[in-house]
């Protein structure tokens, strides 16, 4: 683990008691997850205001910190209630990318619509990176250099500036680690035994 995915055992025992709670009471992962798009959501809306500074960039952080912790209940909850699927692991991913896209959106009322669909499509590379690895049977890389925490922390730092530079080094960062996380799965496929072929 790097960047600030190392926060994330930390962050999860800060949302025991909650995760708990969530447990006893029965909810649905699939509702935290898209309680994490909601969250997103807000996040876009307060961007979409087209103002920036502190309280806008407050805001924006209280949303996303929100949605971050909806990324780290769901599939939390899904695991100690005994409701684990693989479908909820592929609603998971969507609301995810979709959670992204719509505190990305906001961006728009900011900066040049050019540069917020470039950022949006490299900030989904990562995770693409990640999920072909994982299919070809390699360990999903996680972690930065800019991971979905990471640009969160930058969507902020917009917030707080409306700077659009900071939409570069969120997409260029992405594309960055998509890189390294290629990097991680190449070098662990490539010392992996071969899969042994199968007669028909």
């Amino acid at each position: 683990m790097n960047g600030l995915y190392a926060l994330k055992p930390w962050y999860a025992a800060r949302l025991s008691g909650v995760r708990a709670f969530l447990v006893a009471h029965g909810v649905c992962p699939s509702a935290i997850t898209v309680s994490g798009i909601v969250f997103g959501a807000v996040a876009g809306a307060v961007l979409a205001l087209g103002e920036t500074g502190p309280w806008v960039a407050a805001a924006v952080a209280t949303a996303l910190a929100g949605r971050l912790a909806c990324a780290n209940l769901d599939g939390g909850v899904a695991r100690d209630g005994g409701r684990t699927t693989r479908f909820g692991a592929v609603v998971n991913e969507l609301g995810d990318r979709l959670a992204e896209y719509a505190a990305l959106a906001g961006c728009l009322a900011l900066a040049d619509p050019a540069l917020v669909a470039c950022a949006a499509l490299a900030a989904t590379l990562p995770s693409w990176a990640a999920l072909a690895g994982a299919a070809a049977g390699a360990r999903r890389p996680q972690g930065g250099p800019i991971g979905k925490t990471e640009r969160c922390v930058l969507l902020v730092v917009f917030a707080l500036t409306g700077w659009p530079a900071w939409l570069v080094v969120l997409a260029a960062g992405s594309l960055l680690t998509a890189v390294v996380r290629l990097a991680r799965v190449h070098r662990e496929l490539r010392t992996a035994p071969a899969p042994q072929e199968t007669g028909s």
